[in-house]
């Protein structure tokens, strides 16, 4: 990931109902789930969600898939796993032993 596709990220996720979007598309996946339904788990108007999940699919954290009438939505973990990858690549000048404190907490359940 190049740093202007990671601000594009970052811009995505710096509006609070796109962050919650976000965050419980992280928490279904890798399922997804029709946007009305989404829209009624955020509580948002389902046009506006509809607006923010076209930013966050351009920033690359975001899919769709039609069946038939429904768009569903999921989060893109490849783009998710990309951006935290862009944060820290060089992390710890080679020493990657030194990251295990921001590996458990970005993966509490796989790293301890």
């Amino acid at each position: 990931m190049k740093a202007k596709q990671a601000i594009s990220a970052f811009g995505a996720l710096s509006q609070d109902t796109r962050l919650e979007a976000f965050r419980q598309l992280v928490r279904l996946a890798p399922d997804s789930i029709p946007a009305g339904d989404l829209a009624r788990d955020l509580d948002v108007p389902p046009s506006t969600l509809s607006s923010h999940l076209a930013i966050l699919q351009r920033a690359g954290l975001v899919k769709s898939e039609r069946q038939s009438r429904t768009i569903l939505y999921s989060a893109d973990l490849e783009g998710a796993r990309a951006l935290v990858e862009f944060l820290v690549k060089d992390c710890c000048r080679g020493q990657p032993e030194r990251c295990d404190q921001l590996l458990r907490a970005a993966l509490p359940n796989c790293c301890a």
